[in-house]
């Protein structure tokens, strides 16, 4: 990948290790990972001995206690548990999730015992003296999942949906769907980003959010909650959730990463979850999805094309931005690949096409070891 000559952070898409060897997931990545000087991951599973999984969780898999230093060992400094399974197995796992992180070597942002602890910035400085602080919010939010003043959860950013029918003499017709931001949560993100602002010289903001497995589709509360982060202060907005590539936007100069699909990810399927209404239901919101009994990566084919965003911050500012091409196959190890070989030629045929789909405005352009996002 070539030597690092400015302050570089990296971050990737979720984070859910499902295997006996956690360290098999990162063999391709960690010589990267670790050269950064910061490197950020979505947490989208529990590392506790036990516990009581919520009814509401959808897909929970409880993780061994070992998979936070697998993260450490690969070269992650900060974490995000901002997202939809941060309380799947309960307070006692939440809870013990963090601990193992934070013994690991790493910091954990977007969560914590209540809302105060929740929203507040992890503060990193740089190799060149740069002070960097990253937030992180979910608007993918299971019933009692987000703190509160006295129960623990993670920082919300959660989202109203209104559906419009648009012919109303004709009942069933499809509707118009609206979505906006919750003023309390708005107003909450952007006075934590102002806050941090005044500590840090670069803000980074993750948000788990957005349409998963729907092609190139942003929802309209994306763009307001992006556009009012950048206005606070934000500097760089990195977006999770979707399990499959969103489209780029440059907004005032700054990078909005709407998905960066997955990373060490691991979907394991049988016959019976094949076979089940809630998994069918799910399938036909991608393009092509089929199920891999003998793999470890069961997410839609767009989803072997990822990401890690890159970013370049030197004397207290951002000066470039752009991603690594990825490729994840069916063992579910992401890949960084090489210009001139298929798979980067796919990321990047497939992220100009869903960028202008979108209605979105960032091009991107091959500049050495990364794809450098322009407006």
């Amino acid at each position: 990948m070539g030597r690092i000559c400015v302050p570089i952070l990296l971050a990737t898409g979720d984070l859910a290790m499902d295997r006996d060897n956690y360290d098999e997931s990162f063999v391709a990545t960690r010589d990267v990972l670790r050269a950064a000087d910061l490197t950020f991951g979505q947490l989208e599973t529990s590392f506790a001995h036990s516990g009581q999984r919520l009814p509401q969780a959808r897909h929970a898999v409880l993780a061994r206690p070992d998979g936070a230093a697998a993260l450490g060992r690969a070269g992650f400094d900060v974490i995000s548990m901002a997202g939809n399974h941060c309380m799947d197995w309960g307070a006692a796992a939440f809870f013990e999730t963090q601990q193992h992180l934070r013994a690991a070597g790493m910091e954990v942002v977007g969560a914590g015992a209540n809302i105060a602890e929740a929203r507040q910035p992890v503060i990193r400085r740089l190799s060149d003296g740069s002070t960097v602080a990253m937030l992180a919010y979910s608007s993918i939010l299971p019933h009692s999942t987000w703190a509160d003043e006295r129960r623990p959860g993670c920082a919300p950013m959660r989202a109203h949906t209104v559906y419009e029918q648009i012919e109303h003499d004709q009942p069933g017709t499809p509707a118009r769907i609206h979505t906006y931001p919750h003023r309390d949560d708005l107003a909450a993100m952007e006075a934590d980003i102002r806050a941090a602002k005044q500590r840090a010289d670069v803000v980074v903001v993750s948000h788990h959010w957005g349409i998963h497995f729907v092609r190139a589709a942003i929802a309209d509360y994306q763009r307001d909650v992006a556009r009012a982060a950048i206005a606070a202060g934000a500097d760089a907005i990195l977006g999770g959730h979707a399990h499959i590539l969103k489209g780029c936007e440059m907004i005032e100069g700054k990078p909005v990463f709407y998905s960066l699909c997955n990373f060490a990810t691991d979907l394991k399927m049988d016959e019976a979850h094949a076979k089940s209404k809630s998994w069918n239901e799910i399938r036909v919101l991608a393009e092509e999805w089929e199920p891999d009994f003998e793999g470890l990566y069961n997410f839609p084919k767009a989803a072997r094309l990822s990401m890690i965003a890159r970013l370049e911050i030197a004397e207290g500012k951002l000066l470039r931005a752009g991603f690594l091409p990825l490729y994840i196959g069916r063992d579910a190890v992401p890949h960084i690949v090489a210009q001139g070989s298929p798979e980067y030629a796919a990321v990047l045929d497939y992220m100009g096409a869903i960028t202008a789909e979108a209605g979105l405005n960032a091009r991107y352009r091959p500049v050495g070891d990364m794809v450098e996002l322009t407006a």
